[in-house]
């Protein structure tokens, strides 16, 4: 019996990359689309919209978190802080990382001087809560929250002032290519790409795949998560709290991946770098914030792994801020590989440190 479970969710874990994939395909067409006819830059809609729905599976195991801690589980409360620092880890290192080296990303002009100092300065601000005590209350999840209310009224204002020529180049960076006539079966999916194409151009299919491709890519997250879990935990005994670093941040962030390293191949860029500097400023103030605030009068513990983790998160964005100078404003290789060489080390040191292989490292709090 033992055996059958663990193959129905091996079964699990491979659809859900099979919704991730096509589901983030139809997210990034029906986001990008939207974008064109509200004559926004795909930028604006990565920032929000996307980073938001790829955002919702982070969402969903703070919430339950939040409220299992509140109910007494301490176990449960660990999984935030890692779903949450991990992700943002994993998002910068691994998935700008990869997307990076699919194609140069570029890096937009606010994002350099505004999106990426907040992200740093909003870091730092969720270290010093969390140092307070060492633990987060339900009201500094509500002060998480208010930061980020104030972030998306600055978003939709800035869309509000997005100039036509940035829009012009988002459109721009895909441009339809002949295809040779094919027939037979490949040549039915030849027509029903071309009849997808089309559809694409109302409004309404533009909503519908936009929906359905959020739908499924949550499915598959939540798939991949909870099969990865029960493989990790049940069947090899891993610490809960290196489960959520690795295991839940990289399931939750599948979204991101997929969708970003769908935009890079698409060539759309916009949307690859805004969908995960909205992504982690949402998982740091909202996301968070949520679980926080369901955690309670128990709170949420902030430990000095946690701290690790949240100054490594840092260091990954000030990695990225640094590199958006560089090289026309956009990632390149050696950006690439340097968020890849970064992940790998600082994931193979917590995994080491959690197993007892390696000591943790004392870093000084910033309240003593």
């Amino acid at each position: 019996m033992d055996a059958l479970i663990a193959i129905g969710w091996i079964l699990a874990v491979i659809v859900g990359f099979v919704l991730l994939v096509k589901g983030a395909d139809f997210f990034v067409d029906g986001a990008a689309g939207i974008a064109a006819k509200l004559k926004v830059s795909s930028f604006i809609i990565g920032l929000t919209i996307v980073a938001l729905g790829t955002s919702a599976p982070e969402a969903a195991v703070s919430v339950i978190g939040g409220v299992k801690a509140a109910m007494g589980n301490s176990e449960a409360a660990s999984v935030i802080m890692g779903n949450v620092l991990g992700s943002n880890m994993i998002n910068i290192l691994l998935i700008l990382g990869i997307a990076s080296l699919i194609a140069k990303i570029p890096v937009q002009k606010s994002s350099r001087y505004f999106e990426l100092p907040f992200l740093i300065a909003v870091s730092f601000i969720f270290i010093l809560l969390g140092d307070i005590g060492n633990s987060f209350a339900w009201y500094d999840g509500l002060i998480l929250i208010v930061l980020y209310l104030a972030f998306m009224a600055y978003t939709i204002i800035m869309a509000m002032r997005t100039q036509p020529a940035m829009l012009e180049a988002d459109i721009a960076a895909v441009q339809p290519q002949e295809k040779p006539v094919r027939q037979g079966f490949l040549g039915f999916i030849d027509r029903a790409g071309e009849r997808y194409e089309a559809l694409k151009e109302k409004v309404w299919f533009l909503i519908v795949i936009t929906i359905v491709g959020l739908g499924m890519v949550v499915l598959g997250a939540q798939l991949v998560v909870d099969g990865a879990t029960y493989i990790a935990q049940d069947l090899f005994g891993i610490p809960t709290s290196i489960v959520a670093l690795t295991v839940v941040a990289f399931g939750t962030s599948l979204p991101e991946l997929v969708t970003s390293v769908s935009a890079a191949r698409k060539g759309d860029m916009g949307i690859a770098t805004g969908n995960i500097i909205g992504s982690n400023i949402a998982n740091l103030l909202l996301i968070a914030g949520l679980g926080f605030v369901s955690s309670g009068g128990a709170g949420v513990p902030f430990d000095i792994s946690s701290l690790a983790d949240g100054y490594m998160s840092i260091i990954a964005a000030v990695a990225l801020l640094c590199f958006s100078f560089v090289k026309g404003n956009n990632l390149g290789k050696a950006a690439g590989v340097t968020f890849l060489v970064l992940l790998v080390a600082y994931y193979t040191y917590r995994i080491c440190a959690a197993l007892g292989i390696c000591p943790m490292i004392e870093i000084p709090a910033l309240f003593a």
